[in-house]
């Protein structure tokens, strides 16, 4: 709280559109925000599924996912299930997956894909800790080989049933809050990753141009 109240007189002299509690929630939303865990959604097809990763990622602290799309809607998810989470983060489209990713091994990112090949490993073996992309694939065709090729790490979830797999979504958030208990352990939830800068920056948009565009005719 007194971390929050340090931020809010920094900020004080910005123009906001939403209430003093609300614009606090935000900063509290925004200081525990993990800038280095990513997550990377693989030719999404069911935008049910999508909305659930949506609605984790902002559950666990994550900023950005980038995903790949061959379809040509404008919205691929539901509002209904995001929960209005789909708000807090940032989507970003991007047309090679490979591409992508190896550029942000290029930036300090380990690539962890969720994929069941000879040299998987179980997922609690990897240290989320570091800068971290999560790759799942989708409902039918997981992570592709291509993909799985870059990655730093597979791995996988162990099933003792029937089953051999999970709902993506659901196997997406297994592993987003492995990564959440590793760094709350070690303090990282604690200590605020983005600059005094890009929380400005944020909360412009959240705070003052979202709220316009909600209220445009």
């Amino acid at each position: 709280m007194e971390l929050v109240e340090e931020y809010l007189e920094l900020l004080k002299d910005e123009n906001y559109l939403v209430e003093p509690q609300r614009l606090k929630r935000l900063l509290e939303v925004l200081l525990r925000r993990q800038k280095d865990l990513i997550l990377f959604s693989e030719n999404v097809k069911n935008e049910h599924n999508f909305s659930a990763i949506i609605r984790t990622c902002d559950s666990v602290g994550v900023l950005n996912i980038y995903y790949t799309y061959e379809g040509s809607k404008t919205k691929i998810y539901n509002e209904n299930i995001t929960m209005g989470s789909h708000k807090w983060v940032f989507l970003h489209r991007v047309q090679d997956a490979v591409e992508t990713l190896t550029n942000l091994k290029k930036e300090g990112f380990q690539i962890v894909a969720t994929r069941l090949v000879g040299n998987s490993i179980h997922f609690r073996e990897v240290d989320y800790t570091k800068p971290t992309v999560v790759v799942v694939g989708n409902e039918l065709d997981g992570v592709s080989e291509k993909v799985a090729s870059v990655a730093d790490y597979n791995v996988v979830i162990p099933m003792y049933g029937m089953a051999q797999s999970l709902n993506v979504s659901v196997a997406t958030a297994v592993i987003l809050y492995e990564a959440e208990r590793q760094r709350s352990q070690k303090g990282m939830y604690n200590k605020p990753q983005l600059s005094l800068e890009e929380i400005k920056r944020i909360l412009q948009k959240w705070a003052y141009e979202d709220v316009i565009r909600e209220k445009a005719p």
